[in-house]
């Protein structure tokens, strides 16, 4: 299958909600003309969701240019991405002179009590958190309004946006001057999304955060900055849309095109780099394939 403008060949096999898709080809974390410098070196660094999509991509060029990372990962049928981006984040570790990386497994729908357990995991294995990545998220079809369900709109939101808000409040007490907080929004929070009307407010709610936070800790030396891709070939998108929406997805940004997770990775590199982005807190990057989102 290609997408409309041809230049995108996502697949899958036409799948009930529930059921696995088969990605054809495989998301993209690495991109061998990447060069690092070691912008992260000696920093810890911990990723929500970093089995798989944009969080994988994300862990693996941290570790490439000298972080050690921890990443969190729901526990289930799917164990073999997490083994997976273990295998991969540790290469670039070895590599690179960065520690030995860690996988946790947490639900982040149980609230403040989840996210502190996580935080307390990283801190009593690395010492001390440099870095905290908010990427983790869930994302639920529905064309009408009155489709979206108590549990489903909590669900998203839990997820989405309080365990963002819970772990920056347990990691910051962790976090030393030139320390950062990145939260992964969305292009949907800039122009809205009519099918992801739940996800859409979620992600509108981070970019609040980001500047507001971004703001009360100016003070402290803690910058905090988000990035807000388009569409990006996870599977995440495969899972949550209708496979037509798949087949075409990323024909609406002006490249034609969805990008694969490498493109993105680097934004939360600049943005974790105290030598790049020193001067950025409440600001929002736009990894989004052209798309002019004026915010």
């Amino acid at each position: 299958m290609t997408s409309k403008g041809g230049k995108f060949p996502p697949q899958t096999q036409d799948s009930q909600p529930g059921k696995q898709y088969l990605m054809n080809p495989l998301p993209k974390s690495v991109n061998p003309q990447y060069k690092p410098s070691k912008k992260l070196h000696g920093k810890v660094a911990l990723v929500t969701g970093g089995d798989s999509g944009i969080g994988r991509a994300v862990c693996y060029y941290f570790a490439l240019e000298g972080a050690t990372v921890a990443f969190t990962y729901v526990k289930g049928p799917e164990d073999k991405d997490t083994d997976d981006a273990l295998a991969l984040i540790r290469e670039a570790a070895k590599q690179n002179d960065a520690g030995e990386p860690i996988a946790i497994p947490a639900d982040l729908r149980r609230g403040e009590k989840e996210c502190k357990y996580v935080v307390d995991k990283v801190v009593s294995h690395f010492g001390g958190i440099d870095v905290l990545v908010n990427n983790a998220g869930v994302q639920y079809y529905a064309e009408r309004i009155e489709e979206i369900t108590e549990e489903q709109l909590r669900t998203t939101f839990e997820i989405n946006f309080f365990a963002s808000f819970f772990l920056a409040k347990h990691s910051l007490k962790h976090m030393k001057e030139g320390s950062s907080i990145i939260n992964a929004t969305s292009v949907t929070a800039y122009k809205g999304e009519d099918t992801l009307l739940d996800y859409s407010c979620t992600k509108g709610a981070l970019v609040s955060f980001t500047r507001s936070l971004g703001l009360q800790l100016i003070k402290r030396e803690i910058r905090v900055n988000g990035v807000a891709p388009g569409p990006i070939w996870t599977s995440l998108q495969v899972a949550s849309l209708p496979v037509e929406q798949v087949v075409n997805l990323g024909s609406y940004a002006p490249m034609d095109r969805a990008a694969e997770p490498f493109e993105v990775a680097p934004s939360f590199v600049f943005l974790a780099s105290n030598e790049c982005s020193s001067y950025f807190t409440g600001q929002v990057l736009h990894p989004n394939g052209g798309e002019i989102v004026n915010g």
